[in-house]
């Protein structure tokens, strides 16, 4: 007969900061993946490091924001066509890249462009700490307004294919052709505005074309925002994945002679119930806001930046109250354990959070006074979990 467990088994044990399952940075992570094209068209001081993948002359990427490695594989029903290419991710290998942390939209994209970890670029969460004035900085919609360069210095790889005669084009809703974000990421060659996905993805066939070595770049943001909105799983979110599964069946099908068709994501995401169990509210509790100066990240994924003197009570208190659920890291132990990349760069060091919380449970810390819209969001990433941090990267040649 089974024992009954003691008061101390039937607490476990906080999560340990090495328990994270950490990004694979350097062999399969999304910042891995521009650079080994460019490395395949002969661009100089770019490396091969996804080694299943095979060159080609015009290599696509299509990244479809928001759609999971785990959420494509739920739905073959809606994504018949991209369900088919499961076998071709990764070269052939049938798994999938990791986006890295965290996984959001401005750090994933800022990984894409620069084929750099956020350590290095310096896009390290949704918002956060700007040594110089304090003030959080959305990375995402750039506000407050930051000067772009100084933020993140490192040349995009499109800058660098389009210096090495490479045609370098991205073709995205017109809306993003000037964002400080676009500049800092995904700048470099020829910036094409188009506002259907019809239009998008025809354009990109051209693109690849109009080179004997291109690498161009096209977006669809539909499938992340009705997860949002609506969650994984309902009739908007899935209808928004049918719409892009037929968008790069068109693409495919118009591939020129000699391409490469890599279709990927930022993130994917998970929906979270809103109850008390699962939705914690920073701004009412009262011992996680003890010593806190400033609030950074998302739900999933918080920097947590405290008064003067406060790091090490913080750290405990969060460890105590979140520790089952979150991995809770010093911002020194985040680093140690290259949750942001193998190396941070200096100017990058105080923006990543005194604390550092990374969901493990389908949890969220929301802040409802001071982001209501976050609060209130039903589906939500960030963290280092499967069902967020896998992302496809099917394959189609011509």
């Amino acid at each position: 007969m089974a024992q009954p467990k003691t008061a101390w088994e039937q607490y476990p044990e906080p999560l340990t900061v090495a328990s994270a399952p950490v990004p694979e940075y350097g062999s399969g992570s999304l910042a891995d993946l521009l650079p080994t094209l460019a490395a395949g068209l002969g661009v100089p001081d770019m490396s091969a490091a996804i080694t299943e993948l095979t060159p080609a002359d015009r290599n696509c990427v299509f990244l479809i924001d928001g759609l999971g490695w785990e959420q494509l594989r739920a739905h073959p029903e809606d994504a018949p066509f991209m369900t088919s290419l499961l076998a071709t991710s990764r070269g052939g290998t049938g798994r999938p890249l990791t986006a890295g942390y965290p996984a959001t939209t401005a750090t994933s994209l800022a990984s894409v462009g620069t084929g750099l970890p956020p350590g290095a670029h310096g896009l390290p969460g949704y918002t956060v700490r700007n040594p110089d004035t304090g003030e959080l900085m959305n990375q995402l919609r750039w506000q407050p307004w930051t000067p772009p360069g100084p933020w993140q210095p490192y040349p995009t790889v499109f800058q660098l294919a389009h210096a090495a005669g490479v045609h370098a084009a991205q073709v995205s809703s017109p809306t993003f052709e000037n964002t400080p974000l676009t500049k800092v990421a995904l700048s470099g060659g020829t910036f094409l505005g188009r506002l259907s996905g019809e239009d998008r993805v025809d354009l990109a066939a051209e693109q690849l074309a109009a080179g004997d070595r291109s690498l161009v770049y096209t977006y669809f943001a539909e499938v992340d925002g009705a997860g949002h909105r609506f969650g994984v799983d309902s009739d908007a979110w899935r209808g928004q994945l049918m719409y892009a599964d037929r968008l790069v069946q068109r693409l495919a099908e118009q591939l020129p002679p000699r391409s490469a068709l890599y279709v990927t994501a930022d993130h994917g995401m998970i929906d979270v119930l809103f109850d008390e169990q699962h939705r914690i509210d920073f701004d009412e509790d009262w011992e996680l806001s003890a010593g806190v100066a400033l609030l950074g990240g998302e739900g999933r994924a918080r920097h947590v930046y405290a008064v003067p003197g406060a790091a090490n009570d913080v750290l405990t208190c969060w460890r105590e109250v979140l520790g089952e659920q979150f991995w809770v890291a010093s911002r020194d132990e985040a680093v140690a354990a290259g949750w942001f990349g193998p190396q941070i760069d200096e100017r990058v060091y105080g923006r990543i959070g005194d604390v550092v919380a990374a969901a493990r449970d389908d949890v969220l810390l929301i802040a409802s006074e001071r982001e209501p819209k976050e609060s209130a969001m039903v589906g939500n990433h960030g963290s280092m979990t499967p069902a967020e941090q896998l992302v496809p990267l099917l394959e189609v040649r011509s």
